[in-house]
């Protein structure tokens, strides 16, 4: 992923009011990024953790959209959840429903999509091995490569669902 900055990354959002971009709180990280590992940059707000948000290269512009995770589910430690980006395990809390409205007119009228990913949405450094779940090594015989193509269909999926064909 190219390197954004703090107007980029405001300037791409498409499911929420320019003021609410303007507001929203970005990584405290963002100049450490890992930018070359990365197929998307997504985090929780700092300030407010009940809110998220994605922003990722989509036919040569950053898409950004806000997510709302859902309320915190308890789950237990013995069983695992995949993400659907980047189909890792995780145990427990690792993995989180999020919400995103859609644009359009079906986000002004209330319309959402939803997606199970990484909690932490470090989905591009699970693909490439550069961190670990708490249930260790992945057991599939994809490359890293493969794994990366296939999270970003994912992830171009979910965005497309988002989207509904507004931006093409």
């Amino acid at each position: 992923m190219n390197p954004l900055t703090e107007n980029d990354i405001r300037a791409s959002f498409v499911n929420c009011s320019k003021g609410e971009a303007r507001r929203l709180g970005l990584p405290r990280d963002l100049s450490e990024s890992p930018w070359t590992d990365l197929d998307f940059l997504g985090w929780r707000d700092p300030g407010a953790p009940e809110r998220a948000y994605l922003v990722a290269e989509r036919d040569g512009r950053a898409v950004g959209v806000a997510l709302r995770p859902a309320q915190e589910v308890r789950r237990s430690f013995t069983k695992s959840t995949l993400c659907s980006v980047c189909v890792t395990p995780h145990s427990g809390t690792g993995v989180a429903l999020f919400t995103a409205p859609r644009t359009g007119a079906a986000g002004r009228q209330g319309n959402t999509v939803g997606a199970y990913m990484c909690a932490d949405l470090a989905c591009s450094l699970y693909v490439r091995d550069k961190k670990r779940t708490e249930l260790g090594t992945r057991f599939e015989s994809l490359t890293v490569e493969e794994r990366i193509v296939r999270a970003a269909a994912n992830l171009d999926g979910f965005l497309e669902r988002v989207l509904d064909g507004d931006l093409k």
